[in-house]
């Protein structure tokens, strides 16, 4: 017998176990079923769940659990990334509070120190995603440091490198300085900061009293200075294209070049050329052969030995001693420095506070320095070639469709990637250095060493590089690295290209096209059909989640305090094409009330006999509301299945919650109590056929968004084995009797008692009176229907009787309208309709007047333009519920008939 309620406490660990136990998320490739793949964003190793991962996580089961119920031979591959940066730091720091360093014990030893702390503490995140539910084929699990994807790693490098497709260069890469290392731009978080722009005077050579004011808000970096750019176009600076500056302090002559870089509109209208320490800088170095010497190293701290020998003595402008001193300090001490010698100098205009937003390494905190080393890189450019033509051909296709925009602008623009790191925790990259700095790219050392014997006659030393890749190289194989290339297993054959890639807006560049870059150039083959994009997690006003507003949501807390299936519906119904997720407790605590009430549902039709029967056949169907509830099954999965195939979400959960609370819970229960109340008969026994029938469809259509209640009341009902259900067919529509007069028939009844009820809410009728149903215009199959479903009328609408209206309609009345007939309620003589129009009217100016205060602050393009968007989208929504409102108002003024 059911439990009174549901624990998802005791149920949901047991079943997720019984799953694994019985293999129920393996797939075969040996099956001949059709595949279906899901890559899974590999986590990282150090991670633990978050509530962008439940979103992602969630979304990506409902699709596995979806397919695997169709039929198809169902891959969700699992595994997490080695996470560079993020886990040299973990163990960096846990060597720290045991006094350990990890220079002082050497590479090996450190390294041997991250596998230990891999093996005892990264499997957090793989555990926390078994609590959501996730049906990932584990025995399966990679690990983007495991021997074999290591091995594709190598295979990769080399191969890019003999194409001519990888290489060294020097150019400027995001520098961390304190894990001094270059950093991909996701792991870049700029912060707004408050400082000031410092006007500088550049004295013009041989033009004394001259100067070129530049406005920087990096005085530090002014060292490097190798040029000073003014726009083509701008009348103020012409005669000085082509002459030189005195760059203060260092006393070096710079030109002056004309660059539409300058914004004239900026600033003093000319920029400091700074071309090793400024992004876009590079590029006008580059453009006009500027020299590049780097003034901060990899510490962040001043070194002059790049710029020592151009150090000149100018009176009043050049100090090469106060240059020299500033060897050694930090970029910030250097700073309040250089700004007092040139206040001395009388080479500052003026200071203006300035707000402006400054790169900071996202794990570090600290700003990050826009770096010249020797990197190695690979040629973006070609390899994105043939995946913007794999999307331009629709052999890739992006979900929600206006991201292909988002891909196309990158890729058509992209740069060199720059994929070593200076790490020590990563794929250490397969090129070895002979004394003369020869590079030998190999897959091994041996390979090297034989390349090297090859090429000077005879054994010389190499030494390995010592930088890693960066973690996205060996992300980029995942596809098909995980699958067991470069040998061909059967499960490459068979699972690649994947189906579906399921990810956030924010890596489409950094995993999902270098996924395709890599997949295309070594399968000759997208690695995946669609890439679903879906929105970030906010809190329910639209807010971005952080932990300085307090506004953070833990999944595990949610999962603990409401359950899996309730958090995981609760994603589901909100997640649709093109928008982000607005998730508050609240809303969960709603759909646990769901899950509760499929319990319960479940507990009525128990005690009132109802247990499956395979036996029972919906096209003998005869009674009207037999018919009914399996037309509107039929329907039910239709409307399911094109929303999953749609990636709409949000429909599929609509469609779903829409027929099992409303069309099965509230309408069918309801309406068929009286018949499972009465006595045995054929009628009794085919409305308990239709009801287990249905109950079975409901635990289908919710199993993909609530795998555990629906699991366990699978087996409790009799449907089939415990843990049968994640196998279980997913449904089909039934062939039902002239299922189209047995839908308007109910249908009509539904709409009738709704209606009356919708009104005497709005009219305040207390519960306890009931009043006659007037109909008006009644054709007669309506008047009918009537008769035949008195019963049901008086007790769910609380009516008396149900009769027609063949004169005027009486004073006092409130109508509405359910198909060709006006119904109308006699409310004179049961309330106070002056009264309650009073009421209604004053609610109804008061929601007026607070959606005009509303309309009139969104009609205000300066907060439009100035408030936070999550403000502006919280007033829109506001201003949409208060006309709502109204408009209930009105039709509710408008039933009492004068």
């Amino acid at each position: 017998m059911l439990t009174k309620t549901f624990d998802p406490a005791a149920v949901e660990p047991r079943l997720y176990e019984l799953w694994e136990k019985l293999g129920a998320f393996t797939a075969d490739p040996a099956s001949s079923a059709p595949p279906f793949v899901i890559m899974i964003p590999p986590p990282n190793v150090t991670g633990s769940l978050h509530i962008g991962h439940a979103l992602t996580m969630s979304v990506q089961d409902m699709l596995t659990r979806w397919r695997r119920m169709q039929g198809r031979d169902a891959l969700w591959q699992p595994g997490t990334d080695h996470a560079g940066i993020a886990t040299q730091m973990v163990v960096e720091r846990l060597l720290a509070s045991q006094g350990q360093d990890r220079r002082a014990m050497g590479r090996e030893a450190f390294l041997k120190h991250v596998w230990e702390w891999k093996a005892q503490s990264g499997g957090a995140i793989t555990r926390q995603l078994r609590r959501l539910g996730a049906s990932l084929d584990w025995p399966r699990e990679r690990f983007t440091m495991d021997e074999g994807l290591s091995r594709a790693v190598l295979k990769v490098f080399v191969t890019l490198h003999r194409q001519g497709l990888l290489y060294r260069d020097r150019r400027l890469v995001n520098w961390d300085p304190v894990f001094q290392t270059a950093i991909s731009d996701l792991e870049v978080e700029s912060r707004e900061v408050k400082g000031s722009l410092w006007h500088l005077k550049y004295p013009v050579e041989g033009e004394p009293g001259r100067f070129l004011v530049v406005a920087t808000t990096r005085p530090e970096t002014m060292l490097g200075d190798t040029a000073v750019a003014v726009h083509p176009e701008d009348a103020r600076f012409a005669d000085l294209v082509g002459k030189h500056l005195i760059l203060p302090l260092t006393g070096r002559r710079i030109p002056v070049v004309a660059d539409t870089h300058s914004d004239p509109e900026k600033g003093s209208g000319a920029v400091k050329i700074t071309p090793a320490h400024d992004f876009n800088d590079f590029e006008v170095g580059k453009r006009h052969a500027l020299s590049m010497p780097s003034v901060l190293d990899a510490d962040a701290k001043v070194m002059v030995a790049e710029i020592e020998a151009e150090l000149a003595e100018v009176p009043g402008i050049g100090d090469p001693a106060f240059v020299r001193a500033l060897d050694g300090l930090d970029r910030f001490d250097a700073r309040k420095k250089i700004l007092a010698r040139l206040e001395e100098l009388g080479l500052i205009e003026k200071i203006e506070a300035h707000t402006h937003m400054v790169p900071h390494g996202d794990r570090s905190g600290v700003p990050i320095e826009p770096r010249l080393t020797m990197q190695w890189y690979v040629d973006a450019k070609t390899l994105a070639q043939p995946a913007i033509k794999a999307v331009e051909t629709g052999q890739t296709v992006f979900v929600p469709r206006q991201w292909e925009n988002t891909f196309f602008a990158w890729m058509r623009d992209i740069q060199p990637w720059c994929v070593s790191r200076q790490l020590w925790w990563g794929h250490q990259i397969p090129a070895w250095y002979a004394p003369d700095g020869e590079v030998f790219v190999a897959e091994s050392e041996a390979e090297a060493a034989a390349a090297a014997r090859e090429k000077y006659g005879r054994d010389v030393t190499l030494i390995r590089d010592a930088d890693v890749l960066d973690t996205w190289f060996s992300s980029a194989l995942w596809p098909f690295s995980t699958l067991g290339w470069p040998d061909e297993t059967p499960e490459l054959k068979k699972y690649y290209p994947g189906s579906v890639l399921v990810t956030g807006f924010d890596i489409i560049f950094f995993w999902v096209a270098r996924m395709m870059m890599m997949g295309i150039h070594f399968m000759n083959e997208v690695p995946f059909r669609h890439v679903y994009i879906h929105g970030l997690v906010r809190d329910e006003k639209g807010q971005k989640m952080s932990k300085s507003k307090g506004n953070v949501m833990d999944p595990l807390e949610l999962i603990e305090a409401y359950g899996a299936d309730a958090l995981r519906f609760t994603i589901a119904a909100l997640t649709g094409p093109g928008r982000d997720v607005k998730l508050g407790r609240k809303r969960v605590e709603d759909h646990r009330a769901f899950v509760t009430k499929i319990w319960n549902a479940a507990r009525f039709l128990e005690m009132n006999g109802i247990v499956a029967d395979a036996s029972f056949d919906p096209a003998t169907a005869k009674s009207p509301l037999a018919r009914w509830i399996l037309d509107a099954s039929n329907r039910a999965v239709e409307e399911c299945t094109e929303a999953l195939e749609a990636y709409r979400f949000d429909e599929y959960a609509a469609a779903a919650y829409r027929f099992a609370w409303g069309s099965y819970c509230d309408w069918f229960i309801e309406l068929g109590k009286p018949v499972l109340n009465g006595p045995d008969g054929p009628e009794k026994a085919e409305v308990k056929g239709a009801a287990q029938h249905v109950f079975g469809t409901i635990l289908k259509l919710l199993h993909p968004a609530m795998p555990f209640v629906t699991e366990e009341l699978w087996h409790l009902f009799g449907y089939g084995e415990q843990g049968s259900l994640i196998r279980a067919a997913w449904p089909a529509p039934v062939t039902v009797p002239d299922a189209e007069a047995a839908r308007a028939e109910l249908d009509w009844v539904v709409a009738l008692i709704g209606e009356v009820r919708g009104a005497r809410a709005e009219m305040n009728v207390p519960p306890s009176v009931t009043v006659p149903l007037l109909l008006q215009g009644a054709a007669g199959t309506t008047l009918a229907r009537a008769d035949r479903w008195i019963d049901a009328i008086r007790r769910l609408a609380r009516a008396t009787e149900v009769k027609p209206l063949d004169g005027a309609a009486p004073k006092g009345v409130a109508q509405v309208v359910v198909g060709e007939a006006t119904v109308m309620l006699p409310l004179a003589d049961v309330i106070d309709l002056g009264a309650e129009r009073t009421r209604l009217a004053k609610a109804r100016a008061a929601a007026e007047n607070e959606a005009k205060k509303i309309a009139a602050k969104l009609g205000n393009a300066d907060f439009v333009a100035r408030a936070k968007e999550e403000v502006v989208e919280e007033n829109r929504e506001r201003l949409a519920a208060a006309e709502a409102e109204m408009a209930r108002l009105d039709a509710a003024l408008a039933r009492i008939a004068e």
